[in-house]
């Protein structure tokens, strides 16, 4: 399948962004290929000249290759439409807009636009504060029809204590999660404070997108003496050794000695790989980056802000979906992703208590890190080595001695599944993970704020119980009482439109809308994987890609 997602069109440098590299840099910012039609129309936009297919585009123009001729300083009116994926999300429109030609290249024919006002302004005037509006009145009447719901549930409480219970159980646990996020703030970058950093990237049988995390890795706008870059791979059967050695020869001039590649030859699993870059790393911090996961030039710069608290062992930043434009099952997960990140991880960092900090982008205190490699590494269950949930499992030993937080300006994006095979997978083993280390959890999160140990207690509790209180509403009350599940549905519903509504305030995107299919995805498809995760969760196999020891791919 092929992935559908931005293509920037490279720069003249292979990093652009390091601060010795980052003087001179176009102002215009990232240019994107771009494949459609545009219309160019006169100054005053009453009739159309010429017609063309756009090369690239930016926030600040474009360039046409135009079925005209056209001059330099020509004035004209653009039209066109920005189709999902060829910008960032949110730029997906209808664009009408004044240009004038600054460039024109006669041995291709190709004409460069500049727009009288960047995208984002021309969005934020036509689109994007229309969504916020909609937005906030979304999230007035769905917090109006949740409580009408639960008026109505408070009435019929005796009627069915366990189904009524358990509603009201989740809502305060779902509304106190967006009431703290919307609280949350995230650290600001403190100037001058920029410690230390190693990245370690455990790869297994990612050529494809190996480069392009490598060089993201790279790519970062943070003093050059105090960020190395360590790969490690775990015994690939494909060309991904090939391709970040190729890598390393191709950035020597710019990034020098500061690339080191580490193979084992078999594979010995994840956390292995990943202790070996930990032991290898000479910095203050270390940062886990997935080997499908691609970070933005200042992710490192915010990342790092949260430790100039001491108390602060562990840092984790926001996760976008790189592929999210593919197909109806990644635009799910796109929606599923940020709520997961913003509201839910941002939730818990009000309380320095984020109970996972996520593998596409975690920072640790490497004192802190190496203090619990040993027993990490070797972790077992019932007698099993441990083999995935790597990152819940790590923030459980850092939550034993020290905070662990959420910063949002830290952003990364991964490449998410996108068929239903992987997908299923990639759901049951974070089930059986989640599980595993939330139990662990239990034994000292009643030691945490408490109002975070019983919001932690209740998202143990819930999620396990659900598939007994669906049964209960969908099969059982019906079938015993003629009494359809209408209210149930409808709280459903309102749930997942609070979320999308959310999701549209913030990012202001057409994906809105998938929050709702998704979350009667969960319902009915995904909520019934807790079950087998409840009865085989002493299973060590990842089940998506075949590995001696992981026996699965390297994704969060």
């Amino acid at each position: 399948m092929t992935e559908v997602f931005p293509k920037t069109k490279p720069d003249r440098r292979y990093l652009p962004d390091i601060p010795s590299k980052s003087e001179g840099r176009r102002a215009a910012g990232e240019r994107y290929f771009s494949q459609g039609q545009a219309d160019i129309y006169s100054a005053d936009g009453k009739y159309r000249y010429a017609s063309g297919e756009t090369v690239d585009i930016s926030e600040g123009g474009m360039l046409v290759k135009p079925d005209k001729p056209l001059r330099v300083g020509d004035k004209a009116v653009v039209r066109f439409f920005l189709s999902a994926g060829t910008m960032p999300e949110g730029y997906e429109s209808f664009i009408k807009l004044p240009a004038r030609v600054v460039r024109v290249d006669s041995s291709t024919g190709y004409a460069a636009f500049e727009f009288a006002k960047p995208l984002s302004q021309y969005l934020r005037r036509k689109r994007w504060r229309y969504f916020e509006t909609a937005s906030l009145l979304g999230i007035l009447l769905t917090l109006v029809g949740v409580w009408f719901i639960k008026k109505e549930s408070i009435f019929y409480f005796w009627f069915d204590v366990p189904v009524f219970l358990y509603g009201l159980c989740a809502v305060f646990y779902l509304l106190s999660r967006f009431f703290f996020a919307a609280l949350y703030k995230p650290y600001p970058v403190i100037p001058g404070y920029q410690p230390s950093v190693s990245i370690v990237i455990p790869c297994f049988n990612e050529e494809e997108w190996i480069e392009k995390t490598i060089r993201g890795c790279l790519n970062q706008h943070y003093p050059e003496e105090r960020l190395e870059v360590i790969l490690v791979d775990d015994g690939s059967t494909d060309n991904s050794v090939a391709v970040a050695r190729a890598v390393q020869a191709k950035v020597k001039d710019e990034a020098g000695d500061r690339l080191t590649i580490h193979a084992f030859e078999k594979n010995q699993g994840k956390r292995h790989a990943l202790a070996a870059g930990a032991r290898m790393a000479k910095h203050e911090l270390v940062v886990f980056v997935d080997s499908d996961s691609f970070l933005r030039p200042d992710a490192i710069l915010q990342v790092v802000q949260p430790f100039h608290n001491p108390r602060i062992g562990g840092a984790t930043g926001r996760c976008e979906v790189e592929n999210k434009w593919t197909n109806i099952l990644t635009r799910m997960q796109a929606v599923r992703y940020f709520i997961g990140f913003r509201i839910f991880k941002a939730a818990e960092s009000i309380f320095d208590v984020v109970t996972c900090l996520s593998g596409p982008l975690a920072c640790y205190r490497r004192d802190v890190l190496m203090h619990y490699l040993e027993p990490w590494v070797n972790q077992t269950f019932l007698g099993q080595p441990a083999t995935f949930g790597d990152d819940r499992s790590l923030t459980n030993f850092v939550l034993g001695s020290h905070y662990a937080v959420y910063q949002h300006n830290a952003v990364c994006n991964t490449i998410v599944p996108s068929t239903y095979g992987k997908f299923f997978n990639q759901q049951m083993r974070w089930k059986r993970s989640w599980l595993r280390e939330s139990l662990r959890a239990c034994k000292f999160m009643w030691l945490k704020e408490p109002f975070m140990a019983i919001s932690f207690y209740l998202g143990l509790i819930l999620p396990v119980m659900a598939p007994v209180v669906v049964l209960r509403a969908f099969i059982f009350i019906p079938v015993a009482y003629g009494i359809w599940p209408t209210m149930y549905l409808a709280g459903v519903l309102l749930m997942s439109m609070l979320m999308c509504t959310s999701y549209l305030l913030l990012k202001r995107s057409n994906l809105w809308l998938y929050g709702v299919p998704f979350c009667f995805f969960y319902l009915f498809v995904l909520l019934w994987q807790i079950v087998w995760a409840v009865l085989t969760f002493w299973k060590s196999d990842w089940g998506t890609r075949p590995s001696k020891h992981d026996k699965g791919q390297y994704m969060g």
